[in-house]
C-alpha cells in the first residue's frame, strides 16, 4: 500500500447509483438464496455489474509492466473482495467470476470472507486478482478514496447507500443512492476512460432485472 501510495498517480471518480430497484429486488429474492447457502448482498451484485463492465473496458481489466513499461491485458476475470477483519485489511479473490451465475458467486462471497476472518484463507486464494472492490456500506461509511491495489490499476470503493430527495419524470422522490468511488492509475488510464466506466458502473447497477437474480 505505501508503494502504490507513493509511486501511483492516483485519481478518484467519484459519482452515484440509483439502487433503489436492485434493493427491493434483493429483498424479494434473499430467502431463495439463503435456502441455497448464499447471502444475496449489494457485493454480490457489484460483482456482476463489475465484470460486465470491465468487458466492455478492458483497460481497466490490465496491469502495468513498469519495467518492460507495458500494459498487460487480462484475459480472464480475477475479482479481489477487500474484508475487514480484526488482523486488518485481507483480500482474496473469486477467480474466472465472468463464469459464475450471481448465487454462484454470494456463496464463494460468503465463504471466503469466512475464511478471511477466520485466518483460514490461502495465500493461493489471494493472489491473481485484476479488479478489486471494496464496500464499507456496512461498516456505515460514505464516499471514500481506494488506494489502487497494485499490480492492478483499479478499485473500486463503495459506500453506505443513503435516501435522499432525487428529482425524477420532474418529481421529487426519496431513491436509495450509492456513493461510489473509482481510483485508478493516471498512467495507464485518463479521466475521459474513468468517466465512461463509471458511466457504465451506475448503468449497471439501476438496470439489473429480475431474470439476472431468480434462481
Amino acid at each position: 500500500m505505501a508503494e502504490s501510495w507513493a509511486n501511483t498517480p492516483r485519481v478518484t471518480q467519484f459519482d452515484e447509483a440509483d439502487v433503489t430497484a436492485l434493493m427491493a429486488l434483493r429483498k424479494k429474492y434473499a430467502a431463495a438464496y439463503e435456502q441455497k447457502g448464499a447471502r444475496l448482498t449489494l457485493t454480490s451484485f457489484a460483482l456482476k455489474v463489475v465484470v460486465d463492465v470491465l468487458k466492455k473496458h478492458p483497460i481497466f481489466n490490465a496491469s502495468l509492466d513498469e519495467v518492460a513499461r507495458e500494459i498487460v491485458f487480462k484475459q480472464y476475470y480475477h475479482i479481489g473482495i477487500a474484508v475487514d477483519t480484526d488482523a486488518g485489511l485481507i483480500v482474496p479473490v473469486i477467480r474466472d467470476a465472468d463464469r459464475k451465475s450471481l448465487l454462484d458467486l454470494s456463496v464463494e462471497l460468503e465463504t471466503l470472507a469466512a475464511k478471511a476472518r477466520e485466518r483460514k484463507v490461502s495465500a493461493e486464494e489471494l493472489r491473481g486478482g485484476t479488479f478489486t472492490i471494496s464496500n464499507q456500506g456496512g461498516i456505515g461509511s460514505g464516499p471514500f478514496t481506494p488506494i489502487v491495489n497494485k499490480p492492478e490499476v483499479a478499485l473500486l470503493g463503495l459506500g453506505r447507500g443513503a435516501m435522499k430527495a432525487v428529482v425524477r419524470d420532474n418529481k421529487i422522490e426519496p431513491r436509495l443512492m450509492l456513493p461510489i468511488g473509482l481510483s485508478y492509475d493516471h498512467r495507464v488510464i485518463d479521466g475521459g476512460a474513468a468517466a465512461r466506466f463509471t458511466v457504465d458502473l451506475v448503468q449497471g447497477f439501476e438496470n439489473f432485472k429480475d431474470d439476472d437474480v431468480k434462481i
